[in-house]
């Protein structure tokens, strides 16, 4: 394997035996090195062959600002998904779980704990993903002294159902075409230009997707935090208005209402969207 582009001192872009473009972690991999360097394979920790250049790029743009024990401990979460749960998981996993926990762990630092409303209904209805998450909260605790509560293991789970999810090609293709009519809601109320290559519109997509699977699900309630939701709403007017909207569309494609709560978190998704905020 010879570098291509160096990305941090424990991450770098490569080529294989056949000229494919690779993503290698390792400690120190990239200290002091330079394109065309040959990788000690003893220095291997990871190798990740992505899907398409597009992914690619998002999980060279995601690890470049990530320490290591980060990348091992989403990692670790990771295999043993896959080991436990016996399924076929999207690539893009890495991409999505890694942000999430990066995310959430920053999140918890700023003392900003959000609860997960479906809680009770991830366990019940996605046990297994469920023990994944409680799994993972232990190493997460162990290596970045973060405790959370049970609510991340649930939301670490839908991060995993995501990536196992397979439904009918048409009710993918109705989810598609709502996403699509959401998407321009949102830039044409906002008056902005959503980067399709961007993380923030892949958390924002990813969360799209959790709330169809839940307003799709008609015995998978929720409750609501009226607090919250007044915090959102009096700190965020304009988007949680854009939030209001889509709750609109969304019931009258699907027949179902959406929560003041979902209406609440869609704000905080789309307020992180918004160019100008990106860096809170």
């Amino acid at each position: 394997m010879r570098i291509l582009k160096v990305i941090n001192n424990n991450v770098v872009s490569a080529l294989d035996a056949e000229n494919l473009e690779i993503i290698v972690v390792g400690k120190g991999i990239g200290f002091k090195a330079k394109p065309g360097d040959l990788i000690r394979e003893s220095a291997v920790e990871k190798v990740f062959r992505m899907q398409n250049e597009s992914e690619a790029e998002k999980l060279k743009a995601l690890y470049s600002g990530l320490s290591l024990e980060m990348l091992r401990v989403a990692n670790r979460i990771i295999d043993y998904a896959k080991l436990h749960l016996s399924k076929q998981l999207n690539q893009s996993i890495y991409i999505t779980l890694t942000d999430h926990i990066a995310f959430a762990v920053d999140r918890y630092k700023q003392g900003m704990v959000f609860r997960n409303a479906l809680t009770m209904e991830v366990r019940r209805f996605y046990n297994e993903e469920y023990q994944v998450g409680l799994y993972a909260l232990e190493l997460i605790d162990q290596s970045f002294n973060v405790r959370f509560t049970e609510d991340e293991a649930a939301s670490i789970a839908l991060h995993i159902v995501n990536a196992e999810f397979d439904s009918s090609l048409g009710e993918v293709m109705r989810m598609t075409e709502a996403i699509d009519g959401i998407i321009k809601i949102v830039e044409s109320r906002l008056n902005i230009r959503l980067e399709e290559n961007s993380l923030f519109y892949d958390r924002f997509v990813t969360h799209l997707k959790f709330l169809f699977q839940r307003v799709l699900k008609p015995d998978m309630s929720v409750t609501t935090d009226n607090d919250f939701v007044e915090m959102v709403r009096t700190s965020y007017p304009e988007e949680f208005s854009c939030s209001t909207a889509i709750g609109d569309y969304i019931s009258e494609r699907t027949g179902h209402l959406i929560s003041e709560e979902d209406k609440a978190y869609l704000t905080i998704h789309i307020r992180r969207i918004m160019p100008n905020v990106r860096q809170t």
